[in-house]
């Protein structure tokens, strides 16, 4: 709209390429020249290359105006359309002589009227947004969105697009008269030439009771916006006043002579009363809103004490049991409960049977945890967190340290990478990947780790990208034969093999293995069932494929694959379905750890599997309830 095209940048990508239901908001762009057209047509627009996600918003989505030539961000605006291509086909060009340059266009209405921002207010919240100093992406998600919505809150009310939008609704008035559609909604009020009369006296009654006054409840993704449905008459394209909820149409008559001057005057100090009295319980709502975040936050530092502290209850009762109970010859406990260390020295020569267990999720809250468990001795110790919360996110060991890469939370995905030194107990922040990516795997091979395709939003990807820690930069490697997000990898004999996953339209029972003697990805024999979100180790110099998604339900089936006879074989079914768990080896022995049951479900169980003996289900709560983690060992079987 005011954005000049000859300005757009074909090297950045126009979008963030955010989901339907992750886009929160969208910011639009004006200039000095266009802004006023924008206000006064209710019409915000976009050159034709954002349609992609213009078309997404559905009426109700929050909208903001950034005038680029004073770096002023407007609000706070909704859309009162779904967005689409040429509403009006000749806005913002010269007396309609040509078609319009912002093509992605939607009608919009004002929410609540606030003093505009300047960049350096609102830039921190879009930091992620930005691409150069001066350009950002508009996409914003929900967390970005509530955060612009509590920033302008705070802001004074803006006379101006009062003024703007007052204008407005006298002037729908005016051609009311001239057999024009009108509709002015407030508190529920239908005004119609015949009966204007009483319809003033209907709207002194109900401002006492607005029935825009609806309570509001925030989302899960804490997003403090609700907006109203907008009717078929907006959707369709005629403008409504901007600071009302939709109503039913009323035609005028054809005659002019019921309705007199003083009662339009009337008429638009109502509307001007009742816009003010809006303005003050958006006020009111906004703090409420406030507080409910500020509850939420609270709730969930609260809940993660609660963990804390329910942990430490186990070393608790582990310190106080029955001596009848204690092994007198070595001192160990004979109980199989499971014991818990917050210390935060990590000792490696006592034991060489330790899993670390990362990140994760347990319905509730998204871990930034590490947790080191010892099935030996039933052990598990609270290690230092990483330095953000991680899910959807491999584990691979180079130089016996721990990497941490991709991932993410909230539908939000990460290029960060972090390492950890068990030795110290220490994170450290490592090259970044070149793009954010999540659902992705992860392979240690010949001293670099290989992250290994994922995806981000509707994206998904074959691509191979390499650590190599002597140029300090992740380095693109050989792309795989298929596209697969939520796949799993693991390295045996020199060569990094992938299984399963999803290509955006299936999912996958394909297999590959990427040999860098040949320096190229080379189809295996399939799995005889399609698998999504699975665990993949290696027992015994064979691949073992454990659970997943067969598209239609998580599973408990176990494939086997011996890269010397070049075929899988069907292995013992675990205990139990699980879809995005954490598994590993340590002594010839396959653990796994929680993911996803069926539907929102997850488990808490643990189970060990030997060959020969099968499957045991642990009597140990390791892990605890979680799911979307990573789970990787110092020591190979």
């Amino acid at each position: 709209m005011g954005a000049r095209k000859k300005e757009f940048n074909h090297s950045w990508p126009s979008n963030r390429n955010l989901g339907k239901s992750q886009l929160g908001g969208v910011i639009f762009g004006a200039t000095n020249t266009t802004i006023n057209e924008c206000f006064l047509k209710q019409l915000f627009g976009l050159p034709k290359e954002h349609l992609e996600y213009v078309e997404k918003i559905d009426p109700g989505l929050p909208l903001f105006l950034l005038n680029y030539d004073d770096r002023k961000l407007h609000g706070v605006f909704e859309a009162a359309s779904h967005g689409q291509r040429d509403i009006d086909p000749y806005a913002w060009t010269c007396e309609g002589k040509q078609k319009t340059p912002f093509a992605a266009q939607v009608q919009i209405r004002v929410k609540t009227a606030r003093q505009p921002l300047t960049e350096n207010l609102f830039k921190p919240i879009i930091q992620d947004n930005y691409f150069t100093p001066v350009r950002f992406w508009f996409e914003l998600d929900h967390s970005q969105t509530s955060r612009l919505l509590c920033l302008f809150s705070s802001q004074p009310v803006c006379a101006s697009l009062l003024s703007t939008s007052c204008s407005f609704v006298s002037k729908k008035v005016e051609n009311g008269l001239k057999e024009k559609r009108l509709c002015t909604s407030f508190s529920g009020l239908t005004v119609n030439s015949d009966t204007s009369d009483e319809c003033l006296g209907t709207a002194v009654k109900d401002e006492k009771e607005p029935v825009y006054m609806k309570s509001k409840e925030p989302s899960v993704n804490c997003k403090i916006w609700d907006p109203p449905v907008a009717s078929e008459d907006v959707a369709a394209g005629i403008n409504v006043d901007p600071h009302f909820a939709d109503c039913e149409d009323m035609t005028l008559e054809t005659s002019t002579s019921s309705v007199e001057d003083p009662i339009i005057a009337q008429l638009i100090e109502k509307v001007e009363d009742l816009m003010a009295f809006k303005i003050e319980q958006d006020q009111k709502i906004d703090c409420l809103e406030k507080h409910i975040i500020f509850l939420q936050q609270n709730l969930a530092e609260a809940q993660n004490e609660i963990r804390y502290l329910k942990d430490h209850g186990i070393v608790l009762e582990s310190t106080v049991e029955p001596a009848e109970e204690r092994d007198t010859t070595n001192g160990i406990s004979s109980s199989n409960e499971l014991h818990l260390d917050d210390s935060s020295d990590v000792n490696l020569d006592c034991c060489d049977d330790l899993i670390f267990l990362v990140g994760g999720y347990d319905g509730g809250s998204w871990f930034s945890s590490l947790d080191s468990y010892s099935p030996s001795n039933n052990h598990i110790k609270s290690l230092k967190p990483m330095n953000t919360a991680r899910c959807y996110a491999p584990v691979s060991i180079l130089n016996g340290q721990l990497y941490v890469f991709g991932g993410g939370t909230r539908g939000v995905w990460y290029d960060t990478v972090e390492s950890y030194d068990p030795v110290v107990n220490e994170w450290t922040s490592r090259p970044a990947l070149n793009a954010k990516k999540g659902s992705l795997a992860g392979a240690t091979l010949n001293g670099k780790i290989y992250a290994v395709g994922g995806g981000s939003d509707n994206e998904f990807y074959s691509a191979v990208e390499m650590l190599d820690l002597d140029i300090g930069a992740w380095i693109p490697s050989r792309s795989m034969l298929q596209k697969r997000f939520s796949l799993a990898a693991a390295e045996l004999n020199g060569a990094i093999y992938a299984v399963g996953g999803y290509d955006g339209r299936n999912y996958l029972k394909s297999a590959e293995r990427f040999d860098p003697r040949e320096h190229s990805w080379t189809k295996i024999e399939s799995m005889n069932s399609t698998r999504g979100c699975p665990c993949l180790v290696i027992l015994n110099e064979k691949l073992y494929v454990l659970g997943g998604f067969d598209g239609n339900a998580m599973v408990p089936s176990v494939e086997i694959y011996d890269p010397r006879r070049g075929s899988w074989m069907t292995g013992e079914p675990m205990k139990f379905p699980r879809g995005f768990a954490a598994a590993a080896v340590v002594k010839e022995s396959i653990y796994i750890f929680g993911g996803l049951k069926s539907g929102e479900e997850i488990n808490d169980t643990v189970e060990c599997y030997k060959e020969g003996q099968g499957w045991e289900n642990l009597d140990t709560k390791a892990g605890g309830r979680r799911c979307f983690f990573s789970a990787v060992s110092l020591t190979s079987s």
